[in-house]
């Protein structure tokens, strides 16, 4: 199938379109990367070739980041897109601004690209109503950091083309992923719809006072970490018991938290300033060394992690009884 002969377009420059970039040119594409931000105009490049040095050293690819020179444009010419057969937008969670943005891609780009969305909150159905061939247009919500992880979610608005969401859900197994076809479009799709129910009932844990915030990241950390990487919640109950799931459901989930406004813990956390690592002020506070101490622990583990994934891929037992 056709894939690395095509030239995608990336625009945002941000931490996400940096990652994305870097996962596209190890697959061997031609980028054209717009950055509509000035300061991304002037960092993504270095951002890019960080991502590339490591991910040379880490035996992801044998070339260093200067052999990715020539398949790498970076430009605020929206122009440069007219070659592309794929766009992926990467900018904020902001309706007018991607409203903006697409009107600036598709003015460049040809009526027979598709055009794409990396967004995590906003449904594909809204924004597609936003494009002039609403039936081309897709979500592909990355995961951070998009070169090193697993997982893509291709998304299908009440308009999309299905057979288009296929030629994309082949075209990334391509970039290394194990992705997830969303056919029927809702709110948060799979992963966020997942994981946010389980943020919620962690706030509601802590909130109530039957944990500490350390404590529900200690419990997440040996438990679900301990298998996700290696299966999902259904095969996990297959593996573990599943008679034993069915009893406890029926007494622990009408205790579950249901709340649906923002819980006070993050709220009072955001409002008082706290980013997380950017600033020092989160759920944990952070020295400057501390703050980027975990980030470059995080970047080391998505490597490290990446390899052990690579041992069990989602057809591991396929391939075990093959031999």
């Amino acid at each position: 199938m056709e894939g690395e002969e095509i030239s995608i377009g990336i625009v945002g420059l941000g931490m996400m379109g940096c990652s994305i970039t870097t996962c596209l040119l190890l697959a061997g594409h031609r980028i054209v990367a717009i950055a509509p931000i000035k300061d991304d105009l002037i960092n993504a490049e270095g951002r890019i070739n960080k991502h590339l040095q490591k991910s040379m050293m880490e035996n992801m690819t044998q070339h260093d980041p200067d052999y990715y020179s020539e398949y790498l444009t970076i430009t605020e010419n929206y122009n440069e897109l007219k070659d592309c057969k794929l766009v992926i937008e990467c900018t904020i969670e902001n309706i007018q601004i991607k409203e903006s943005v697409y009107r600036k891609i598709e003015e460049s780009i040809s009526p027979k690209a598709l055009l794409t969305s990396n967004t995590s909150a906003i449904p594909v159905s809204l924004l597609q109503q936003h494009t002039q061939h609403p039936n081309r247009f897709f979500g592909l919500h990355w995961a951070e950091p998009s070169h090193t992880t697993r997982f893509l979610e291709i998304i299908c608005g009440d308009q999309s083309d299905i057979k288009l969401g296929e030629w994309l859900y082949e075209l990334s197994y391509k970039w290394g992923k194990e992705p997830t076809l969303v056919r029927k479009d809702i709110r948060g799709f799979i992963t966020n719809r997942l994981m946010y129910a389980m943020y919620r009932e962690a706030f509601s844990l802590v909130e109530n006072g039957y944990a500490t915030v350390e404590d529900v990241d200690r419990a997440c950390r040996n438990n679900a970490g301990y298998w996700m990487t290696l299966v999902g919640v259904f095969r996990w109950m297959d593996l573990t018991g599943l008679t034993a799931y069915h009893t406890v459901m029926k007494d622990l989930f009408p205790t579950l938290s249901n709340q649906k406004d923002i819980p006070l813990l993050i709220d009072k956390i955001v409002k008082e300033g706290g980013r997380g690592i950017l600033n020092g002020k989160g759920f944990y506070e952070y020295t400057e060394e501390e703050a980027k101490l975990w980030k470059e622990t995080f970047t080391e583990f998505s490597y490290e992690i990446r390899e052990l994934a690579l041992k069990y891929p989602g057809d591991v037992v396929k391939k075990k009884l093959k031999k």
